[in-house]
Formats: structure tokens, sequence, C-alpha cells
């Protein structure tokens, strides 16, 4: 039976560099905001806790979402819980930074580099699930070949 040579798509050197520089660009803004915020402390570290949290929902979300594409695979009640998480993260980071007495500019700052770091995340999610889809299907060609030549 022959087998058919389906090209294993990779995604470039670039893309890679290009993910990874956005990604490590957005954390370090929003560090270097949340670093230098003005005001209380309490208020530095719900933000702090805030950014982690909407970080990590972020890759929670990401991963369900490609889990569930073609077949569902969770539960209904594992998708409210990562769907509400993201929801809380995203909704309660936003509420303090709403709330905060800082200057509208900071403020602004703070948003955007927030909004580029969820973005970043869901696109560093997809790339280092496209990479290791890639190395299981080449480990399951081989695996075939194997087989095959063993015959």
């Amino acid at each position: 039976m022959p087998m058919h040579a389906n090209a294993i798509r990779h995604d470039t050197k670039a893309w890679k560099a290009q993910v990874w520089i956005s990604f490590a660009t957005a954390v370090t803004l929003c560090a270097t905001g949340l670093a230098y915020l003005p005001g209380q402390d309490l208020d530095r570290a719900f933000m702090v806790m805030g950014y982690v949290f909407c970080l990590s929902t972020a890759f929670a979300l990401a991963k369900f979402v490609r889990d569930n594409e073609v077949r569902r695979t969770d539960t209904p009640i594992w998708g409210l819980v990562v769907w509400g998480g993201f929801a809380f993260a995203f909704g309660l980071t936003g509420w303090g930074l709403w709330r905060m007495e800082v200057n509208p500019t900071y403020k602004a700052y703070l948003g955007v580099s927030w909004l580029f770091l969820i973005s970043s995340v869901f696109t560093l999610a997809k790339t280092l699930r496209d990479a290791h889809e890639a190395l299981l299907a080449e480990a399951r060609r081989e695996g075939m070949r194997a087989a095959r030549d063993a015959e």
C-alpha cells in the first residue's frame, strides 16, 4: 500500500522568532509598567496578580479551544471553568485597572500592554501547539515507515 507524501508543515524560524520576541516584548512592557506603577503597593500587587491570572487563563483557554476544535474531548463543566476563569480574570483585571487612581496616560499604557500580552499568549500557544503536532506527525510517519520496512 503506497504512502502518500503529505507534507508536514513547520513554522519558519522567522515566524518563531517573531512570536517569541512579541511575547517577550509584551511581558517586558507589562512588567515595566507594573514595576513603576505609581500609588499604593496593594494596587501594584493586585495588578500583578491580575496580569498573571490573565496570562495563565489565556494559555488554558487556548489549549481548551484547540483540544476541542475537531471533537469535543472535555466535559461541558470544564469548558465553563476555563471560559469562566478567563472572563473572571479579564474582568477583574480590567476593573482593577479602571478603578486605579493614576494618570489616564499611564492607565492607557497598562491597558494596551495588557491586551498585547493576551494576544501574544494566544499566538505563542498556537505556535507551540503547531510545533508539537508537527513532531507527532513526523514520529507517526517514521513509525509507519519502520513498520513497512520491517515487513
